[in-house]
């Protein structure tokens, strides 16, 4: 699927993929140790987007969903609201900052298999243009760009409809096993 080369606008591919999650049953919420146990990273993920295990609350709060995943890529999509303004009068920095850090870490879960998980060990954000509420859509995709043993790094880039970048970021992650968390 190529986001935003399709005949319906970014805002309605948000719409679908939350209704495409609670058609399967999902809610916000924290999926339980046995719900994952075998499933590699980006079969959880797959799971939260169909519904067949809860997503973060954290998605509601930001307006923000899950629409894709691949092998060490994913792409979240966000519409920044008036709740999310920072005192100066557009959307606060930590808006991104979660938007972008969702998108990379979800391209890093991807690459784990089962028992495996991971935590931003680092995060760089550079923030090139200002958002407002009536922006709208903002995709952010995120690539793996190196896979080690215990660390990944990835980078991804937050655009609007028209292609225009409104932020970009770089992280790395440590990977260990599950049952050391």
């Amino acid at each position: 699927m190529e986001i935003g080369k399709q005949a319906c606008t970014w805002t309605d591919q948000q719409t679908a993929a939350l209704q495409r999650a609670r058609d399967g049953g999902g809610l916000p919420g924290l999926a339980r140790m046995e719900q994952l146990a075998g499933k590699s990273g980006r079969e959880i993920l797959e799971a939260m987007m169909s519904g067949e295990l809860p997503y973060p609350p954290m998605n509601e709060t930001m307006n923000m969903v899950l629409l894709e995943v691949g092998d060490g890529s994913a792409v979240f999509q966000g519409i920044p609201l008036l709740q999310h303004y920072n005192p100066l009068g557009s959307v606060h920095g930590g808006w991104f900052a979660t938007l972008l850090d969702s998108a990379l870490g979800c391209a890093v879960q991807t690459m784990l298999s089962a028992g495996r998980s991971y935590t931003t060990a680092a995060l760089s954000i550079n923030i090139v243009r200002p958002a407002l509420q009536k922006t709208g859509p903002l995709l952010a995709v995120a690539r793996v760009v190196h896979r080690g043993g215990q660390m990944v790094t990835a980078e991804a880039r937050v655009e609007d409809e028209k292609g225009r970048l409104y932020a970009h970021a770089t992280t790395t992650c440590f990977v260990f096993k599950a049952s050391e968390a």
